[in-house]
């Protein structure tokens, strides 16, 4: 046994002996960098403003009622419970895949960040009925929609699922290197 693997033992990383808590712990983890984040951003930047920090990025604090790209924002008021429904129907069953079955890292990981960001969410809209969204990406004029955190890690769990998609495609068809 070399020196380096010594040093790289199970022992070493005791959160792989016990996965449902480590997905429980970063999942908490996650949710809380979201809220926390959102809180400081909503009690520092007023209501509709934003601050520039590039030509190309700034800091605001703007509100969503609706879903991704403020769909439904204007639906009246039954958007908010709509989307509580749909939050929880979807938090719920990951939550239960990730925690009550063999799951492989990967897996875990993408429904990690699909839980911490459909639950941060959900917590503002149960909350306010609001989703606050703070990061506003733009060039020249044109504004990609103002999102969060929460957001953020539920586009990382797509990007996971669409690699995982692609590889198990690739192992289906025989195409592997």
């Amino acid at each position: 046994m070399s020196v380096l693997s010594g040093c790289f033992s199970m022992s070493s990383f005791p959160w792989r002996d016990y996965p449902r808590l480590t997905w429980l712990i970063a999942v908490a983890f996650l949710m809380a960098l979201d809220q926390l984040s959102k809180a400081w951003f909503a009690a520092s930047i007023p209501l509709g403003t934003a601050i520039e920090v590039t030509s190309w990025f700034n800091l605001v604090h703007v509100l969503n009622t609706g879903a991704a790209f403020s769909l439904l924002a204007d639906a009246g008021g039954w958007q908010r419970m709509f989307f509580i429904v749909i939050g929880v129907i979807v938090v719920v069953p990951i939550t239960f895949v990730c925690l009550a079955r063999q799951a492989e890292p990967l897996e875990r990981l993408a429904g990690g960040f699909i839980v911490a960001g459909g639950s941060g969410n959900l917590i503002d809209r149960i909350d306010s009925g609001a989703v606050t969204d703070f990061l506003d990406v733009h060039w020249r004029g044109l504004h990609w929609p103002a999102f969060n955190l929460a957001d953020v890690f539920i586009v990382l769990a797509a990007g996971a699922w669409i690699l995982m998609s692609l590889s198990s495609s690739r192992v289906a068809s025989g195409n592997t290197p």
